[in-house]
């Protein structure tokens, strides 16, 4: 079986629907009878109008001699092809919940509402040929429901190497991992760190989406005179370095907004034992953590993640615990590829 897996690639970003492109086109490889190839379709949103190239380049891409298409994301799920299974990790989500808010590049003009109306008909379309839906998380498919109409079966993606995360300790350190934004908020935990009292030491590490996203932090840790107790490492991580650092951790923080699946940082703190730190509007990273019991839910503001780093900090053998259930709560899941491939296929 010849399988396809489509993803849309902008210059320079990668995060986690990144490796689970690479992890699933590795994984079906691995798979007997299955020979698979990521094709990845550049796509640009800036300006607005070109989002409209993109829609039309993906519906004129042509697939031929191959059994299965496994598309990921807008535009790429767009390819048509008469076998294709959809795993959504989410939308154009300017058009859909982010309508309205400073995280969208479409205005309230007529302009915009005549590119989100391509938008929206396209994905319909798209969503109605596919032979099955699957998505990343209760979130995906929420949003799926409520703004396009479409059910679909949740399908979470397991690591590419859960081995790699283990406990090795509980050092002195809250660990950040990720990429860099406004939307995953590190900035809020480096704001955090100011209130709290010396020994509760920061680590944010993770390639920044932009200069200014990795200059923020920089200015924010010098301003406020915080290089003592927050470590800043900008930039790609060997996977080693990435993974020593959540092994070795007190408790991890991911502040993420509205994020569409539990994300690959809060399972790797799981694997490690480790609670997570997140916030109340973080999405999908609420379907792992549970306020007391995996970790900490807080308000998304500089004051509550303060009292909760302290806490964190300064009960290290209850912090232990909720890692500890952590821990339990991942291995329930019994997560795997040999089956996540065969539901993909089937």
């Amino acid at each position: 079986m010849k399988v396809m897996v489509l993803n849309n690639m902008a210059p320079f970003v990668r995060g986690g629907a990144e490796v689970l492109a690479e992890t699933l086109t590795a994984k079906l490889n691995a798979t007997k009878g299955v020979r698979a190839e990521l094709v990845r379709i550049p796509f640009t949103w800036d300006p607005p109008e070109k989002i409209l190239d993109c829609i039309l380049s993906s519906l004129a891409m042509q697939i031929d001699y191959v059994d299965r298409v496994i598309a990921l994301k807008f535009p790429a799920y767009l390819v048509r092809h008469p076998h294709k299974t959809l795993w959504l990790l989410h939308q154009y989500r300017q058009s859909y919940d982010l309508r309205g808010t400073n995280d969208t590049n479409l205005p309230e003009d007529s302009r915009s509402e005549e590119i989100r109306n391509h938008i929206i008909s396209a994905d319909n379309a798209c969503f109605a040929s596919c032979r099955k839906i699957f998505v990343n998380s209760r979130v995906t498919q929420s949003r799926l429901r409520h703004h396009n109409g479409f059910e679909s079966k949740i399908l979470l993606p397991p690591l590419s190497s859960p081995e790699d995360f283990y406990c090795a300790g509980y050092g002195g350190y809250i660990f950040a991992g990720g990429r860099i934004n406004l939307m995953k908020r590190q900035h809020l935990l480096v704001e955090a760190m100011i209130h709290l009292p010396v020994g509760c030491r920061l680590i944010v590490a993770g390639p920044p989406e932009s200069h200014s996203d990795g200059e923020r932090l920089e200015q924010l840790i010098s301003k406020h005179g915080l290089q003592d107790r927050v470590t800043l490492e900008l930039g790609f991580l060997p996977r080693e370095r990435l993974a020593s650092y959540v092994n070795g951790a007190l408790a991890c923080a991911y502040l993420p907004v509205d994020e569409d699946s539990a994300g690959y940082v809060t399972m790797e703190s799981f694997h490690a034992a480790k609670a997570v730190m997140t916030c109340r509007d973080s999405g999908g990273v609420l379907d792992l953590v549970t306020d007391g019991q995996t970790g900490l839910v807080v308000d998304p503001d500089a004051e509550s993640l303060s009292h909760a780093l302290s806490k964190l900090a300064s009960n290290p053998s209850q912090t232990r615990r909720m890692g500890a259930n952590a821990r339990k709560v991942i291995e329930t899941m019994s997560l795997d590829w040999a089956t996540t491939v065969d539901r993909l296929l089937s």
